[in-house]
């Protein structure tokens, strides 16, 4: 095993879902606002930072929303597992057969970058059969700056395997500029997928070192990953 492939949730492996409302309403319960959410980016952002933004917009210091945190990922949590049956998240083209195909491969080891909470991630991977698929991860509950994330699913994946991965066979996956940026930021290859808010020019442009409309070319998708 001498390869590793993290991948970003949102945008990248599953789409939908009722994660925004359910922040919303966890918002509104502990903060009592949920600040700018109706045009607010959330894009390629963890879920702390995206929180502290908010509320930061709506006037509330640094003190109130630090202490207001646990409750919030709390009730956003229970939130999101409640909602997630009537309204479950669903898989990205191509997924089925890319994963069957990476698991079978004894160089390839499998794990995730992501702005989720480390059990939001879990919930939204479980209505799809992904959940279990990742061993080790970099979550928004580990860093609120997300190009922190890949360095600590690096140290976990050394630790989980007992590997030093070279970052040229690492390749972060992701469907916006932050997810090419935070992989750069570490020295790993970069596949940005056009599945999200942003285009093929605009991944391109943010210099990934690779770009696809998604990932339903398994062969192709495979050659980028393992080449």
């Amino acid at each position: 095993m001498n390869r590793l492939i993290l991948f970003d949730i949102d945008g990248t492996l599953v789409a939908g879902g009722p994660a925004k409302e359910a922040f919303h309403d966890a918002l509104l319960e502990v903060f009592g606002t949920v600040g700018p959410i109706r045009d607010w980016d959330f894009s390629g952002k963890t879920d702390p930072q995206i929180a502290r933004e908010l509320l930061s917009a709506d006037g509330l210091d640094a003190v109130t929303i630090e202490a207001g945190f646990p409750a919030l990922w709390n009730r956003y949590l229970g939130e999101l597992e409640r909602r997630l049956p009537a309204r479950p998240t669903r898989l990205l083209p191509g997924l089925v057969p890319l994963m069957e195909a990476l698991r079978a491969r004894a160089d390839v080891a499998l794990g995730l970058v992501t702005g989720n909470m480390l059990r939001g991630a879990e919930l939204k991977l479980a209505p799809v059969g992904l959940a279990g698929h990742f061993p080790v991860g970099g979550f928004g509950s580990d860093h609120e700056q997300r190009n922190e994330l890949p360095g600590i699913a690096l140290a976990r994946a050394r630790a989980h395997w007992g590997i030093e991965f070279d970052p040229d066979h690492v390749i972060v996956v992701g469907d916006t500029p932050r997810d090419v940026e935070c992989g750069k930021h570490h020295g790993t290859r970069t596949l940005g997928v056009a599945t999200g808010r942003f285009s093929v020019t605009e991944l391109r442009e943010s210099g990934a070192d690779e770009v696809l409309e998604d990932l339903a070319e398994t062969a192709r998708v495979l050659e980028i990953l393992t080449g």
